[in-house]
């Protein structure tokens, strides 16, 4: 983890409502460094997908399912 970095437990479901909400809020953090925890993400769709593309710009993704990284992967790859 990022030294000074803000920890953001993500739990439950993730979906576009829930992402966007969350990437205000992530936005409004400033240059700190973000760090999300996804230990306890159960469901994602496609907006969430998007959403955790992010960790290419600085932000860090920890306790990630192997298949949302690979989602993630295509993700970016398709931008």
């Amino acid at each position: 983890m990022q030294a000074g970095a803000i920890r953001f437990v993500l739990s439950g479901v993730l979906d576009t409502e829930l992402a966007a909400r969350r990437e205000a809020l992530i936005a409004s953090e400033g240059d700190g460094g973000i760090v999300l925890d996804l230990k306890d993400v159960t469901l994602v769709d496609r907006a969430a997908v998007r959403f955790l593309a992010v960790e290419a710009a600085g932000t860090e993704i920890v306790n990630c399912p192997e298949y949302v990284r690979i989602w993630i992967a295509a993700e970016n790859d398709s931008q």
